[in-house]
């Protein structure tokens, strides 16, 4: 079993490791992932052979206790306890009435309760203002529904191991869209929610254009009023640019790569936007530690394609029977969840196992390898998923997806890029495929109030093996960052160490676009941008999202907030968000 960091730790203890009534930790970092590896084993008796159970029993354990591979939070927590609940991604429908955003309330309570995380579309509610008919009264509106959300997440949180996330959306063409924009502008408004706003290319187009464009009552569909689409798309990147919120959900892209179209229009997507879901879906999720898939050939990093070719395969069996062994809470979400069998295998420690082969993340040798590795990755998670469909059968709703009749699959998706915040700590490595966010920097009241601090050992490492620092500049490193030590160091080491605020903002969505272009679901990445960006920046960076076909795209600008988790070490006062704002730790 690979040795734990300080950091790593402190996640364990704060977040993974079960406790008693008195708070006492009645395993270990071990028993934990043996715990984990157990519990998701049964499912070998269910779905094939009992005799294979120990098997794959130890097959898990060892990628979990290497560090190899793991699954998303919920799935450490409560994997082989009675809550059982293994699942990180959830949308729920609402529907206009006070029935269904009361129903749906209650189900993200249940959820969030047990470590998931909720996405919905507020677009069906009717406008602030609107005749109701049944009380004679007016509707509030999405947005004050959706502060009602919001304070029952801050409250269900304070019950749960970590904190409540969701992913609210409202289309463009919503009569309410211009509050929705500005919601975040009030000062502490919406903390508990990402904010999305539902994008067509009919709107895009309009925008590109100049042209009008119609705010629709969402269910006579008649216009309500007429807007310039430029003056909507100026406060979106108003408010972008001043908050992070709202970023885009580019909704016609996502429902292009539907897997499953017979079954609904997607419209919404989980908090951190990588898993476009169908009401009432849910999806398992776990990443592939890149940094641990290299090897050495006459003294050189290489790509190790045989260990990640296993890694994925024994990836793909571990998140199938995750499915399987799962306690639904909700009956609508047990039975869609079987139906399609969505999962979303990513990864993480993209930044790291670029500087140990010498290819600085801001570079086209690092997109093209990027390509490379995520096709790989495609392309044994649909070989790995095809022999699961041969010994367990297809997915039942296989005859109405896209892969029917030619392509029998286990599973509807079986990749998604994950922001993996809190599992990269315990990994000990980069997050997601996010670049170095700094190399000296502190999270701040996460984990229950807790301070990280963190150096990135990559980077002392380099120096110590180099001889490029002295002891006293180390330390110096350590107390007030990297600025001064950087300026020393020659140019090439810079590049290659080059963090997420030196990045431009075309390769951080290039990037982006390389891992989308082979993964079924969809990429959770912020675009950072330095603190003296101008609203013209988030523009050009939401236009280049849309124009090259991501499907979805969230900036964040350093030190447009005051209330965010990682610091650089130079400035304490300026704070830089994290890639998921409201749920990564």
């Amino acid at each position: 079993m690979k040795s734990h960091s300080k950091n790593a730790i402190t996640v364990l203890e704060k977040r993974y490791l079960q406790k008693n009534a008195e708070g006492n930790f009645l395993e270990t970092p071990d028993q934990l992932f043996k715990r984990v590896a157990k519990a998701i084993a049964q499912a070998e008796i269910l779905l094939d052979n009992a005799s294979q159970l120990m098997q794959y029993e130890e097959e898990f354990y060892r990628v979990l206790s290497s560090l190899d591979f793991l699954p998303n939070s919920p799935c450490l927590m409560n994997a082989g306890t009675k809550l059982g609940q293994l699942c990180a991604c959830f949308v729920l429908p609402v529907e206009d009435s006070m029935e269904s955003i009361f129903e749906t309330l209650k189900n993200a309570a249940l959820i969030q309760q047990s470590g998931g995380g909720t996405g919905f579309n507020f677009s069906r509610l009717r406008p602030e203002g609107d005749f109701v008919n049944k009380t004679g009264g007016e509707a509030s509106g999405p947005v004050s529904f959706m502060k009602i959300y919001d304070a029952a997440t801050q409250y269900v949180k304070q019950g749960g191991k970590r904190r409540g996330a969701n992913m609210g959306i409202l289309n463009a063409d919503h009569p309410d869209i211009l509050k929705f924009i500005r919601a975040k502008r009030e000062a502490a408004a919406l903390a508990n929610f990402n904010l999305s706003v539902g994008i067509t290319d009919d709107f895009m187009e309009a925008v590109e254009h100049k042209a009008n464009w119609k705010l629709k009552h969402p269910t006579s569909r008649k216009t309500s009023s007429v807007v310039k689409a430029a003056k909507l798309w100026d406060e979106i990147i108003r408010s972008a640019w001043q908050t992070g919120d709202p970023g885009l959900i580019f909704l016609d892209e996502i429902n292009r790569h539907n897997p499953t179209p017979a079954l609904g229009t997607i419209k919404a997507t989980n908090p951190c936007g990588e898993v476009p879901l169908l009401p009432y879906e849910a999806c398992n999720l776990g990443s592939v530690n890149l940094l641990h898939m290299l090897g050495k050939k006459r003294g050189q990093c290489v790509i190790d394609w045989k260990k990640l070719a296993v890694t994925v395969s024994t990836a793909i069996r571990f998140l199938d029977n995750t499915i399987e062994v799962n306690n639904y809470l909700i009956p609508q979400i047990r039975n869609i969840a079987l139906g399609n069998r969505k999962i979303g295998l990513g990864v993480m420690g993209w930044a790291e196992m670029l500087i140990k082969l010498g290819l600085p993340y801001e570079s086209e040798e690092s997109v093209m390898l990027g390509k490379q590795i995520m096709q790989f990755i495609s392309l044994k998670s649909l070989e790995a998923s095809a022999k699961l469909a041969e010994k367990r059968g297809v997915f039942p709703n296989w005859e109405k997806s896209i892969y029917y009749p030619k392509t029998p699959l286990r599973n509807a998706t079986r990749t998604s890029i994950a922001p993996t915040g809190t599992i990269s700590i315990l990994a000990n490595t980069s997050p997601s495929i996010e670049p170095l966010f700094a190399l000296a920097y502190e999270r701040r009241n996460v984990l229950d109030g807790a301070n990280l601090f963190e150096v990135n050992p990559l980077f002392l490492d380099y120096l110590k093996q180099k001889k490029l620092a002295t002891r006293d500049q180390l330390k110096r490193l350590t107390s007030k960052g990297e600025g001064e030590l950087l300026a020393k160091l020659p140019q090439k080491v810079r590049k290659l160490f080059s963090s997420a605020l030196h990045i431009s903002y075309e390769y951080h969505i290039k990037h982006q676009l390389a891992f989308q272009q082979y993964t079924d679901n969809a990429v959770s990445k912020t675009i950072n941008l330095p603190e003296s960006a101008t609203p013209k920046d988030v523009e050009n960076a939401y236009k280049m999202a849309w124009k090259l076909k991501t499907k979805g795209i969230t900036i964040y600008r350093y030190g447009s907030k005051n209330n965010q988790v990682l610091h650089l070490k130079e400035d304490a006062t300026a704070i830089q968000k994290e890639a998921c704002k409201v749920c990564e730790v």
